[in-house]
Formats: structure tokens, C-alpha cells, sequence
């Protein structure tokens, strides 16, 4: 006989025994009867080990196991070893969103003399700098409608990922600040559409939103959507930074009317999103379809959205533009860092480059095929911090986009729930209940606080270091601590491209320079 069970067979007889002789308060053993009876099903069931080796104790084991990540969050981790975001990031984007002092006291708590620690160079003399004037426009040569797009914008994050208020609270506060909100691939929804703010309209693999009930693309469908004056621009999806070359599944049960609306699929069906598009299959196939949707679209900026990978393949795509004469007006990279709701291990640790060597990747080869004065680089990959922005636009990004700084906003607090539907927050969710608790009155004024501020913070970077724009931001104004303890310039360690390789003009780069149609402002 195994020891549990001689040792369950005791507590039985003892629990049993001093009941008997204590009959007049029988009910103050239930407890130990109950204890008992989860003592014998342990015993029982043959799915875990721990709890049929160690029957009632061996429960603790799970309880402990599920409260691990908040024991964690707010007794363990300092304020700048936290992942994905540390606290004290976090805990910055809730100041800012809630407009309260946003300074640290005492000075920096990092240690600026450990390898990767980065600096900015100041000037002697500062300037001001407007921080509503840092706006840049998107739109090539063929661009008929280019946008007046913020510096700052929120990135892709889908209608079904996101519940329907969060989306709400998003394009409110988008609307409220003049910045640009994206649609993510899941389609365009009334909660997009609601408040007015910018559109930055998301086409992936699904086609949701675009696609006939087979999952063909539809031409009319497309038509009609991106004829709306609030999408301001489209962004073809081939990958994203946290699961590159990896598709997705919704599962019908989690198909509701109202999303199976949204995304031009049937009630109740499991919605696929392939690895790759139906569209094209090469490089020539997708600048014929940018070309395409730009035409059905009447001119708006048509760009694409990618996790880099294989260098050759942007050398190809830079080849191929440079053949064919067709470009994108923007390409949107997005860094192996990048956050989603749910992705396979393997693909979020080690799939994709980071974003500091796509975005050098991605300018340099720009550059050197000449095309870089006519396609905008927008980057995401947690962009969280006016010092996040400043150092993307030296490695060569002209706009910054962030998804979880804008979640934390929102009010997301990294409960890391976003895959099971439980989000305490209701963000990410479609659970009625939990939504319940997000007030969009409250909540979009927070994503407009967040991003004035944090736009306000980059001006006030710019103006210490001496520039007038972001434009004006190069590699040679940030160093990096070497492995060796040297402090070296990202130009140097980093082999940045300079703008003087290509004649470069950010207010006259595409032919209706100086054309408002379609701004924020």
C-alpha cells in the first residue's frame, strides 16, 4: 500500500474518531471532512503527479504557480529589469496619460558606465522647439493624397484582439491629439469609426474588412472602405515583429455577430490568417498590388509593414522598386520585439532582427539604391519614451508607432493576460463584464495625454541638443558604451548611412508637395 494512502487512511480514522467523541459540535469537523474527500479524489485521479504524491498540499503548488507573475511584478523586479516593460516605463506612460508629474527624484538609476549604456549630446546653446510643428508627410511621387502625419501614432492592434471600447478610447484620443490610429488586420469597425480620429487602415493576410466570403480579396469592398476621408493611409501587413511568418487562428466560438460583421466572414466560422498573401507571392506581385490598391484608393499613401529578416530580401524589394519604378510611400518595420497577444515561443524569442538593426538595414539600403527621400520609415517595437522616438529617427526612422504604450494608456497594467480573454483591464478581451469597467470618456483622454506629452518631451530633447526638427536627428548625436568602456557614436558602431549619400528634401519629396489634402491639421 502506498504511503499517501496509509497516511489519508489515519487522518480518516483520527477525523472520524474525534467527531464521534465531540458529536454536540459535529459541525465545526466539516472542514476536516472536506480536506478528506479532496484527499481521496487527489489520491484518485491520475492527470497530475504532485497532487497524487503530496493529496491536499499538493494544491498549493498550482496556487502559488498562477500568482507567480504578479508576486513578481510588484514585490520582485526593480524598476528597470521588468519585461516586457519595465516599471519604470510604465510607470511613465501612467503619469503622462494621467497628466501628473512625470520627474524622477535623486537622479538615474541606470548605470552609465555598464556596456549599452546610451547617451545623447547636447548643445551649448539650446533652441525651442514647437512640438506641435513635428509632423512629417507621408506620400511618394505617385501619391495623390499625401497625410500630415504626427511623429507619434498608435500601432496596429485589431478589433477582436482589442475589445470594442479600447478600440473606441484609441480613435477618440487619436481624434483629440491629431495623430493617426491603425486599424490593425481585423478590419475597420464602427468603434473606429465613431469618434472621427485617423485612420491608418490595416490589410493582411485575412483580407478582413476586403475580402469575399471565400477569403479572396475584393476589390469593391476595398473600395468602398478606403473611400472614407478617415483613412488616411494603407498598410499591406507581410509580418509582425513578435510572430514573423506565422499565422493565426480565431476560433468560430469567439466569432460574434459583430465581428464576423467587421471582417466580412460568417458567424461562428474559424477565421484563418495565412502565413503569406493570396495576392502575390513575389516582390514584382506585391508593388503590382500597391500599385493597384493605390489607384483603387484614389491616391492615398499605400505602404507595407514588415518583420526584416533575410537582408537579400530587401535588397531585392529595393532592386525591384528601383526596376519597376513602383514604390510604397512608407514602409513600416517592425522590431523581432515587438508585442502581440498571443505567438508561439520559439517565434517571439528568436524569430525576426531586432528593431535597432532593421531600421539601420532598412535606411541604409534605401539610401544606397537612392529611394530613401521618397518613402517615410515609420518603426515599432517598444517605442515608449520621447528618448525611444529620438533614437529610432537616428537609425533612421521619420515616424514611431507604439502599440503596448498606448494599451498601458489605456490602462493596461502587463497583467500578461492577453491570450486567455481574462484582461482585468478589459482591453484585451471580449468578455461583456470586463469591458464594463473601461470608460471611454475617461480613457481616451489619456491616450491624447500620453501622446501630447510624450510628443512634448521629444521637442524638449530636441531643443536641448540644438536641432530645430527631427529631420534634423542624426547617428552622430547618440553614443553607446562599448564592451571595451568606451563611449562610441551610433554612426560608428552601428555603420549608419548619412542623408548627404542622396540628395534629400523632406518638404519637396513627392510631386504634390505642399497639397493638404487628406492632413490632420
Amino acid at each position: 500500500m502506498r504511503l499517501q494512502v496509509r497516511w489519508v487512511i489515519a487522518f480518516a480514522v483520527v477525523s472520524i474518531t474525534v467527531a464521534i467523541a465531540f458529536s454536540a459540535i459535529w459541525w465545526a469537523f466539516l472542514p476536516l471532512f472536506f480536506i478528506l474527500i479532496v484527499a481521496v479524489y487527489d489520491l484518485g485521479q491520475t492527470r497530475h503527479t504532485i497532487r497524487r504524491n503530496f493529496p491536499v498540499v499538493g494544491h498549493f503548488r498550482y496556487l502559488l504557480e498562477s500568482i507567480r507573475p504578479e508576486i513578481n511584478q510588484y514585490f520582485i523586479e526593480s524598476d528597470i529589469d521588468g519585461t516586457p516593460i519595465n516599471r519604470e516605463k510604465r510607470s511613465l506612460v501612467y503619469r503622462r496619460a494621467k497628466s501628473q508629474r512625470d520627474t524622477v527624484p535623486f537622479g538615474s538609476r541606470h548605470d552609465m558606465y555598464a556596456p549599452g549604456f546610451e547617451c545623447l549630446h547636447h548643445a551649448l546653446f539650446p533652441t525651442q522647439v514647437n512640438a506641435r510643428a513635428l509632423r512629417v508627410t507621408v506620400g511618394g511621387p505617385a501619391c495623390r493624397q499625401p497625410y500630415d502625419a504626427s511623429i507619434f501614432h498608435i500601432s496596429a492592434m485589431s478589433f477582436g484582439a482589442l475589445s470594442s471600447r479600447a478600440v473606441e478610447s484609441l480613435n477618440a484620443g487619436a481624434a483629440m491629439g491629431q495623430f493617426a490610429h491603425n486599424s490593425g488586420e481585423g478590419g475597420i469597425s464602427e468603434y473606429h469609426l465613431k469618434h472621427g480620429g485617423d485612420l491608418i487602415w490595416q490589410i493582411g493576410t485575412g483580407y478582413f474588412g476586403c475580402r469575399k466570403v471565400s477569403g479572396e480579396f475584393d476589390e469593391n469592398n476595398f473600395k468602398i472602405t478606403a473611400a472614407r476621408p478617415q483613412i488616411k493611409m494603407i498598410e499591406i501587413k507581410l509580418s509582425q515583429g513578435a510572430k514573423p511568418g506565422a499565422g493565426g487562428l480565431l476560433p468560430g466560438r469567439k466569432v460574434n455577430d459583430e465581428i464576423a460583421q467587421v471582417r466580412g466572414v460568417l458567424p461562428g466560422m474559424d477565421i484563418a490568417s495565412p502565413p503569406r498573401h493570396q495576392v502575390f507571392d513575389s516582390v514584382r506581385g506585391l508593388l503590382a498590388f500597391i500599385e493597384r490598391l493605390r489607384t483603387l484608393s484614389d491616391g492615398k499613401p499605400v505602404g507595407i509593414k514588415l518583420c526584416v529578416g533575410r537582408p537579400e530580401d530587401i535588397e531585392e524589394l529595393c532592386l525591384e522598386i528601383v526596376r519597376s519604378g513602383i514604390m510604397p510611400d512608407f514602409i513600416s518595420v517592425d522590431g523581432a520585439e515587438g508585442g502581440t497577444g498571443a505567438a508561439p515561443l520559439e517565434f517571439t524569442n528568436h524569430m525576426g532582427l531586432p528593431l535597432t538593426e532593421s531600421l539601420v538595414l532598412v535606411h541604409n539600403s534605401l539610401i544606397r539604391h537612392q529611394l530613401r527621400s521618397h518613402i517615410r520609415i515609420i518603426c515599432s517595437g517598444k517605442i515608449i519614451s520621447g528618448f525611444d522616438i529620438v533614437r529610432a529617427m537616428a537609425l533612421g526612422a521619420d515616424i514611431c508607432a507604439s502599440a503596448r504604450g498606448m494599451m498601458l494608456a489605456l490602462g493596461c497594467i502587463q497583467a500578461l493576460k492577453c491570450d486567455s480573454d481574462h484582461c482585468p483591464t478589459g482591453i484585451a478581451t471580449q468578455n461583456p463584464h470586463l469591458v464594463a469597467g473601461l470608460v471611454t470618456t475617461e480613457k481616451s483622454k489619456r491616450v491624447a495625454n500620453y501622446h501630447r506629452k510624450t510628443v512634448e518631451s521629444v521637442a524638449q530633447i530636441l531643443g536641448a541638443m540644438g536641432l530645430s526638427h527631427c529631420r534634423e536627428i542624426t547617428a552622430d548625436l547618440i553614443s553607446r558604451r562599448s564592451t571595451d568602456g568606451e563611449l562610441k557614436r551610433l554612426r560608428e558602431s552601428l555603420g549608419i548611412a548619412s542623408f548627404s549619400s542622396e540628395v534629400f528634401d523632406y518638404e519637396n519629396s513627392h510631386s504634390v508637395s505642399g497639397h493638404k489634402n487628406g492632413t490632420a491639421d
